[in-house]
């Protein structure tokens, strides 16, 4: 039954180049399935080059409610922030 199938996030990258953006969910008895019906369903437009599908139960994020104390550690370690370089001059494009 459709109900019982494992969900799935939908990634979809419209122009070569930019990132794959979230944009949505399904249910699918199997990844190639999942993967087939989101093409179907969200790139019908021939918008898409790319698409990964994810199920849902393996996705790990962070809470939003734990954003200090999970960034802070960063905060104090100048070298992570692009600022603290120098950028020589026969270097093109910066």
């Amino acid at each position: 039954m459709e109900r019982d199938w494992p969900l799935y996030e939908v990634f979809v990258r419209g122009k070569r180049g930019l990132n794959h953006v979230h944009v949505g969910s399904l249910r699918a008895p199997d990844a190639e399935m999942a993967l087939r019906n989101a093409r179907d369903l969200y790139t019908r437009r021939n918008e898409g080059v790319s698409i990964w599908v994810v199920r849902s139960e393996d996705v790990t994020a962070s809470s939003p409610d734990e954003k200090d104390p999970f960034f802070a550690p960063s905060g104090d370690k100048v070298y992570r922030h692009p600022t603290f370089y120098d950028i020589p001059e026969n270097v093109p494009h910066m």
